[in-house]
C-alpha cells in the first residue's frame, strides 16, 4: 500500500503535464476533423494529400533551420547518412496513414471507422514490446481496458444519438481504415523510438523533409485533376490554412508526449477527441451532451491515470535497430520506463571514434550532445 501511495504522489505532477499535452493533441485531432468536414462540404471532394502537404512543408521550413543551428550541419548530415531509411519509413507510413484514414470516412460507416480506428492501440502495444522492449504491468493493462471501456461508451453515445451514416463501400472503407490505423501504429512507435535517441526538432524536421517529398509526389499523381478543377474560395483557403496550422501544433507537441509518456499513452489520450467533437457540436449545432459522454470522458482520464501510476518494467536499453547500434554525435537514450537518459554502451562509442578524427569528433560530439541534452530532458 505504501508503494502505491508513493507512486501516486511521485507521479502526479508528471502525469498532470502529459495529461494536458495529450488533451491538447486530442483537441487538435478534433479540430482537424471539423475542418476536414468543412472542406469536404465546400469542395465536395476529399483531397487528403493536398491537406497534408502544407503540414509537412511547415515542419521542414520551421524545424530544419533549428536542427542545423543547434546541432550543426555536420552532425545532422552524419545522422541522416547513417539512418535515412528509418526517416523515410517514418514519413511514408505517416503520409499513408493520413491518406487511408481520411479516405476511409468516405466509404465506410462512422461506427466502423470508430471501431477499427482502435486497432492502432494493440498494434502500438505489440510494436513497443519489441522495438522499445517495454514490459507492461498488470495495472497498465487494466488502464488500457478502462480507456477502451470509455471509448465503447463514446461509440454507444454516438449510435444512440443517430450519428451513424450508411456505408458506400463497407469492405473498401474497412480495409482503408485498417491500413491507416496500422500505419499510424508504426509511425507512432517508430517516432517514439527515434525521439528517445535524437532531439525532437531534428526528428520532426526530417519527417517534414521526406513527408513533403512523398506527399507531394502522391498529391501530383492522385489529386491533380481534383486540384485543377477546385474553386479556390476564401472558405477553402481559410480551412486549408487552419488545418495546416492545427496539424503543425500536433506534430510539434507529439514528440514531447512520446518521450515524456509513450506512443501507447498518446493513443489512449486521443480517445477523448470524440468527446471534444461533441463539445464543438454543442456550440455549433446545439447538440446535447448526455451523461453517457461525460461518463466516457471520465473513464478515459481514469484509465490514463491507472496506466501511468506505475512505470514500465523496461530493460536497460531499447532494441538495437540497424543504424542505431553505433552511437553518433548528438545521440542520447531516454528510457521508456524512467523517461531519463541512460548510459550508452562504451563499445558503440569506441566504434564511432575509430571512424572520425579524434579531435574534431570530440568537439562535434560535445556540442551536439549538449544541445540534445538541453533540448530533450524535459
Amino acid at each position: 500500500m505504501a508503494n502505491v501511495i508513493g507512486n501516486v504522489v511521485g507521479n502526479w505532477q508528471h502525469f498532470a503535464v502529459i495529461l494536458v499535452i495529450g488533451q491538447i493533441l486530442s483537441l487538435c485531432i478534433t479540430s482537424t476533423s471539423v475542418i476536414s468536414n468543412k472542406l469536404a462540404e465546400y469542395q465536395n471532394v476529399t483531397v487528403p494529400n493536398f491537406q497534408s502537404f502544407l503540414v509537412y512543408a511547415l515542419l521542414l521550413v520551421v524545424y530544419m533551420p533549428v536542427a542545423l543551428v543547434r546541432l550543426g550541419p555536420r552532425v545532422v548530415w552524419e545522422n541522416i547518412r547513417q539512418r535515412f531509411y528509418w526517416y523515410v519509413l517514418l514519413a511514408a507510413v505517416d503520409v499513408e496513414g493520413n491518406y487511408f484514414v481520411i479516405k476511409a470516412y468516405s466509404y465506410t460507416s462512422l461506427l466502423s471507422c470508430m471501431l477499427l480506428d482502435t486497432w492502432t492501440l494493440p498494434c502500438v502495444v505489440v510494436l513497443s514490446f519489441f522495438m522499445l522492449k517495454v514490459r507492461y504491468r498488470w495495472t497498465q493493462i487494466l488502464g488500457v481496458l478502462v480507456c477502451l471501456g470509455g471509448m465503447g461508451l463514446l461509440i454507444k453515445g454516438d449510435m444512440d444519438a443517430g450519428k451513424n451514416y450508411k456505408a458506400v463501400d463497407v469492405v473498401k472503407g474497412d480495409i482503408f481504415m485498417l491500413i491507416g490505423a496500422t500505419c499510424y501504429a508504426v509511425s507512432n512507435t517508430l517516432e517514439e523510438f527515434i525521439v528517445r535517441h535524437r532531439p525532437q526538432y531534428e526528428t520532426v524536421a526530417w519527417l517534414g523533409f521526406f513527408g513533403t517529398l512523398i506527399n507531394g509526389v502522391q498529391m501530383g499523381v492522385i489529386e491533380h485533376n481534383a486540384l485543377s478543377t477546385m474553386a479556390w474560395t476564401k472558405e477553402i483557403v481559410g480551412c486549408t490554412i487552419g488545418f495546416g496550422l492545427v496539424m503543425f501544433v500536433l506534430y510539434s507537441l507529439a514528440p514531447f508526449l512520446f518521450r515524456m509518456g509513450s506512443a501507447t499513452f498518446y493513443n489512449l489520450s486521443i480517445m477523448t477527441s470524440d468527446f471534444y467533437g461533441l463539445v464543438f457540436a454543442k456550440y455549433m449545432f446545439h447538440d446535447k451532451i448526455t451523461p453517457i459522454y461525460a461518463g466516457a470522458f471520465t473513464m478515459i482520464v481514469a484509465g490514463l491515470f491507472v496506466y501511468h501510476v506505475f512505470p514500465h518494467k523496461s530493460t536497460e536499453h531499447m532494441a538495437r535497430l540497424p543504424g542505431f547500434r553505433d552511437q553518433l554525435p548528438g545521440d542520447v537514450e531516454i528510457s521508456p520506463g524512467t523517461h531519463r537518459m541512460v548510459a550508452s554502451s562504451s563499445s558503440s562509442m569506441s566504434s564511432r571514434r575509430t571512424s572520425m578524427d579524434s579531435t574534431s569528433a570530440k568537439s562535434v560530439r560535445s556540442v551536439a550532445v549538449n544541445a540534445a541534452h538541453n533540448d530533450t530532458l524535459v
